[in-house]
């Protein structure tokens, strides 16, 4: 009897994956072509890009939004709170300020890989993306340009903290942290650190523009955008 039980689930199970696939399959396109709709998601993320990554290239696109703002890594945070609590809470924030500068430096090596991986988003991406989550999009991009950024960043922040002193200014602020009584010296490199947390910003940010246009018809601001988004509504 158990075995007849577990015969019939898994065929109410593969008949369903099928009739998911075929809904998946048959989705209606009203009146859109395979091209068109590809056209529409590559659309939104190009909005995406350019809206939303392009805030964090300008001075405090990193430091004063708070989606985005990279603070100290959790080891370090202890720094931060001791040199507040002595006084010294103007070295603490130039410390912060430095990282978020190397982080708005590097994104603008983004742009081109971005378009590159747009351009390559076919029909099949596009359908699966509209029947997605609503970070999809976001999610498609950081696969297809992970590892890319990442090799873009690391050197640019690596240069910015020379550039505008910034390993004078952590030397400063964590040789004032060591000299503080019953501490425990600390001696990071924060440049992979920064580097991730870049990352996180710049998908962060294409995440929330990319749920605007799906969850608000306003948001849509062409005619192809509204069109393709309507198949998911």
């Amino acid at each position: 009897m158990i075995k007849r039980i577990i015969v019939l689930i898994l065929i109410l199970n593969v008949t369903a994956c099928a009739e998911l696939q075929q809904v998946v399959n048959q989705m209606p396109q009203g009146g859109l072509g395979n091209a068109e709709i590809a056209s529409g998601l590559r659309q939104a993320l190009d909005f995406g890009i350019d809206k939303q990554v392009t805030k964090l290239t300008a001075e405090d696109g990193f430091y004063k939004n708070e989606l985005v703002k990279i603070l100290l890594p959790e080891e370090l945070q202890k720094v931060d709170k001791a040199l507040r609590d002595i006084g010294l809470s103007n070295l603490a924030d130039e410390g912060l300020k430095i990282i978020n500068r190397a982080a708005e430096d590097a994104v603008k090596e983004a742009t081109p890989i971005f378009v590159n991986a747009v351009k390559d988003i076919t029909f099949t991406d596009a359908k699966n993306i509209l029947l997605g989550a609503d970070n999809a999009a976001t999610q498609y991009l950081t696969e297809k340009t992970e590892t890319a950024l990442y090799d873009k960043f690391n050197p640019v922040i690596k240069n910015s903290f020379s550039k505008v002193g910034a390993d004078q200014i952590w030397e400063n602020l964590i040789n004032r942290y060591n000299s503080i009584p019953f501490t425990n010296n600390v001696n990071p490199d924060l440049t992979d650190y920064v580097t991730g947390e870049a990352l996180k910003g710049v998908y962060t940010m294409i995440a929330v523009e990319e749920k605007e246009i799906r969850n608000k018809v306003s948001s849509r601001t062409t005619d192809l955008l509204r069109k393709v988004f309507a198949l998911q509504d």
